[in-house]
């Protein structure tokens, strides 16, 4: 078990909802220069014929908006660990431009990694799945999508289309969660940097991993309260009283209102956010009955060049290993 932290958090990271109430300095606009930059980078793309995911940052440049995305990528790390990105201009582009640009800006923050053992890149977040099959993935439904991280050191969403009503985005701060945790009931801590067993993870079996893992002065969070009861489950090791209480104290504070900041996500928004410093959430939704106009995002995935270091009992988790013809190519 790594050192527990017993000193309250301070700075950017530690935010609650208060602090963005007159604040939307997390809302970064792209301007006719970024746009234009876009613009020029995708112009190049076609000239070398390439499409995605066949291209590297080289073949993407971005002269002027790279150093905002530099900067962008500090905030991720060390700052309040999220940020949006708005202003694409959707319409302009083809479905297959669209990708180009998404992976093509991600290029520049890090490195895309695959989503699933079929190696997807970029993933689509729809209501396509069973909700009754405890293995349906949580975001392929429209129902509420629970708290939790994703096995990457970021997670970027990318609106291409709204819902009817409904699918508002969330984000929570882990230490704001953990300050109330060591404030109120500091008697719980331990259990939360203790070994669960949590599925869907990268790997075929439940992969070992405490929530909490403090390391190198960064407290780092691993929560999906489903895959946590799930992979229990698979691994027929029930979770004992104590565990569940610890872990409903978790949400009980995580689901406070004053907690989260809630966004709804305009189409051409991309949100990034660090998967160690903050839980990210979306409401249940009402879709349009028209396939072409039903809600979507692209969900994209980044190993990232200035993420932390972790310690060993919270093993690193950049997503699935590539299939072997796609490390070929």
């Amino acid at each position: 078990m790594s050192t527990i932290l017993k000193q309250p958090i301070t700075g950017p990271s530690a935010w609650t909802a208060k602090d963005y109430s007159n604040d939307e300095s997390y809302i970064h606009h792209l301007t006719q220069e970024d746009v234009a930059d876009i613009n020029s980078a995708l112009s190049l793309l076609s000239k070398l014929g390439k499409t995605f995911p066949n291209f590297d940052k080289q073949n993407f440049p971005l002269q002027q908006l790279e150093t905002k995305l530099t900067r962008l990528a500090d905030e991720l790390e060390d700052g309040r660990g999220f940020f949006l990105l708005r202003g694409l201009p959707l319409a302009q582009y083809t479905q297959a431009q669209a990708h180009a640009i998404y992976y093509g800006i991600g290029l520049h923050l890090g490195i895309p990694i695959a989503q699933n053992p079929r190696g997807d890149i970029l993933g689509g977040v729809e209501n396509v799945g069973d909700p009754n099959d405890k293995q349906t993935r949580v975001y392929e439904t429209n129902l509420y999508l629970p708290y939790h991280t994703d096995p990457s050191d970021v997670v970027g969403l990318l609106c291409l289309r709204k819902a009817k009503t409904g699918g508002l985005s969330s984000l929570v701060s882990v230490a704001a969660i953990y300050n109330q945790l060591l404030s109120h009931h500091p008697e719980y801590l331990g259990l939360y940097y203790k070994t669960y067993h949590y599925a869907h993870l990268g790997n075929d079996l439940p992969t070992p991993s405490p929530l909490f893992s403090y390391h190198k002065g960064k407290l780092s969070c691993r929560y999906l309260r489903q895959y946590i009861e799930l992979g229990h489950e698979m691994m027929k090791q029930p979770l004992c009283q104590v565990e569940r209480e610890a872990l409903d104290l978790f949400d009980q504070i995580m689901l406070q209102q004053e907690m989260r900041l809630d966004m709804m996500l305009q189409p051409g928004d991309m949100q990034f956010a660090n998967n160690y410093l903050v839980l990210h959430s979306r409401t249940s939704f009402e879709d349009h009955t028209a396939p072409e106009q039903r809600r979507k995002l692209l969900r994209l995935w980044l190993k990232m060049p200035n993420a932390r270091t972790l310690a060993p009992e919270f093993p690193g988790r950049n997503g699935f290993p590539l299939p072997t013809d796609l490390l070929q190519k």
